[in-house]
């Protein structure tokens, strides 16, 4: 943010700085007495227009001949009872000065002159409130820049315009109230027109939001990055703050870790682990080999101090995944008898795990079906996870719409729909400045 410059102002006042001044300053008009004092008011004296004579003030500043033009606009300010036209063409000549010799003061003196001097039309005056907020935005003077750019909103009724800037003003100063406001009327704006708010000015308000402690407004403008500009870091910072909410069941760890296993590329080692190990405990030998076997892949697991250990739990599991591949179908016909429809259910999703889909889900319907289940939003959600993994989009998403709980089952089911519907996951975005 520190590096942020207002660079509309070099455009503006190449624009309507020195050059837009002089169309009444000639010497021939210069030189002739006017008739009335109107037109005296719109002219210099030939001593004033000898100094600031624009065909040789340009050369002037394209030589960087500053130290003397400087002299001749002091010259100028010497003369007795300058008249307000004179005084105006002093102020564009030091402005064009201060401008290009980077004199601050200098600059905002002469903006603040020519825009209370009553000769701009509206648009000119707007342009110039707009080069003054700009300058004093990299004066670091941030109050007059922030009220300068207000008045640009007011006067134009166009604050759309100086919002990007106005909201960098206020997160520059750590104002991340008012940056909050500016934000959310940008993306109201964006809604309202039918497209999409930027990714910036999303990551923007959600770091306001955090700034400001605002955790309603965190989470559901991350929700809106995850569906618009799904990216690794944005599913890593949303699963983590879902699993750290106070209720989260502890039993649904695996079930977020494989929603993070499908939304990012590496995890990190103790994730790895803590999942495999997970998988194992309830008999899902095939999804930890598949786990160990992507942190090996990643380098996340198999070297360090804990190789050794990594090793033995990738051994474990690879035995049980072969175990489980050999005696599974031989498993079916037990798992039908119980009232309950939980072995159905988590035998289905054995079969899920290996790549067998039509015959996990044709599985897991039936337990589900039969009944008795202790957590049946648990296996309803690993269903519609199952139909994902399958391809089958209106299903999973059919299914997911159905999920409720306050126990994190819902806010999966919310997740996954989110997934679901969401382009491919980006590059993780640089942080905003």
């Amino acid at each position: 943010m520190s590096q942020f410059r207002f660079a509309r102002i070099s455009l503006i006042l190449a624009a309507l700085g020195l050059n837009a001044v002089p169309t009444l300053l000639t010497s021939a008009h210069a030189q002739a007495a006017p008739p009335a004092a109107a037109a005296k008011s719109d002219s210099v004296r030939a001593e004033i227009f000898k100094l600031l004579d624009p065909a040789k003030v340009n050369p002037m500043l394209a030589a960087k001949q500053y130290a003397e033009l400087r002299a001749n606009i002091t010259a100028s300010e010497a003369f007795a009872s300058l008249t307000p036209y004179e005084v105006y063409v002093i102020n564009r000549n030091k402005l064009a000065l201060g401008h290009a010799t980077g004199n601050n003061p200098m600059a905002i003196a002469a903006l603040e002159q020519v825009i209370s001097s009553g000769r701009l039309d509206a648009k000119e005056k707007l342009d110039f409130i707009e080069a003054l907020g700009g300058t004093y935005y990299n004066a670091k003077n941030f109050p007059k820049a922030i009220e300068m750019f207000k008045l640009h909103q007011k006067e134009s009724g166009m604050p759309e315009k100086t919002r990007p800037v106005l909201t960098r003003i206020y997160i520059e100063s750590e104002d991340f109230a008012s940056a909050k406001v500016e934000l959310e009327n940008t993306i109201a704006a964006a809604d309202k027109a039918g497209t999409k708010p930027s990714m910036n000015d999303l990551h923007l308000l959600a770091a306001s939001a955090d700034k400001l402690k605002d955790t309603a407004l965190y989470a559901a403008t991350l929700d809106r990055l995850i569906t618009l500009y799904p990216s690794e870091k944005y599913w890593n910072d949303a699963l983590r703050r879902m699993t750290r909410k106070p209720g989260f069941a502890d039993r649904l760890r695996l079930d977020a870790y494989r929603l993070q296993m499908d939304t990012v590329k590496v995890m990190e080692e103790t994730q790895y682990l803590d999942m495999a190990e997970r998988a194992m405990q309830i008999a899902y030998f095939v999804e930890a080999k598949q786990v160990m076997d992507a942190g090996f892949a990643a380098g996340k697991l198999g070297t360090g101090k804990d190789a050794a250990e990594h090793k033995q739990i990738q051994s474990k599991a690879n035995k049980g995944a072969a175990e489980d591949t050999k005696t599974i179908d031989a498993s079916e016909a037990g798992a039908h008898k119980p009232k309950t429809g939980t072995p159905l259910v988590n035998l289905g999703y054995t079969y899920v795990t290996m790549g067998q889909f039509d015959k996990g889900i044709d599985l897991m319907n039936k337990g589900i079906a039969k009944g008795g289940l202790k957590n049946p939003e648990d296996a309803k959600l690993r269903l519609g996870v199952a139909y994902a993994k399958a391809g089958k989009k209106d299903e999973a998403l059919k299914i997911f719409q159905t999920i409720k709980g306050t126990d994190g089952t819902a806010e999966l089911a919310r997740y996954w729909t989110m997934h679901v519907n969401a382009p491919a996951v980006a590059a993780a975005p640089a942080p905003a400045k």
